[in-house]
C-alpha cells in the first residue's frame, strides 16, 4: 500500500495502530499535518456553506438585505446587548 500523500504530493507521516489482525484502526499524525487538515476542512465547509447560501439566494428561498442595512442591524444589536 503506498504511504497518503500530501496536497503538495509529499507523504504524510502516518503511523498506524493496528488490531490483533493487522487491521488498521487508529492513526497518528504530526500536530503540523492534523492541524493542516482541520484547516482544509473548515476551508471546504466554508467554501460549502457559501455554495448554499448563493444557491438559497438564486433559488429565492433567501433574501438578502443590503450592506448599510445589515451594518445597522449589528450595530444596533450590539448597542441593545450591552
Amino acid at each position: 500500500m503506498t504511504a497518503p500523500q500530501a496536497q503538495g504530493g509529499e507523504p504524510i507521516e502516518a503511523r498506524y495502530i493496528v488490531d490483533e489482525n493487522g487491521k488498521r484502526t487508529d492513526v497518528i499524525l504530526p500536530l503540523e499535518e492534523y492541524e493542516r487538515l482541520i484547516e482544509a476542512l473548515e476551508d471546504l465547509e466554508d467554501a460549502r456553506a457559501a455554495d448554499d447560501a448563493r444557491t438559497a439566494v438564486v433559488n429565492g428561498d433567501d433574501v438578502s438585505i443590503p450592506y448599510e442595512q445589515a451594518r445597522e442591524d449589528i450595530a444596533r444589536r450590539q448597542a441593545t446587548s450591552q
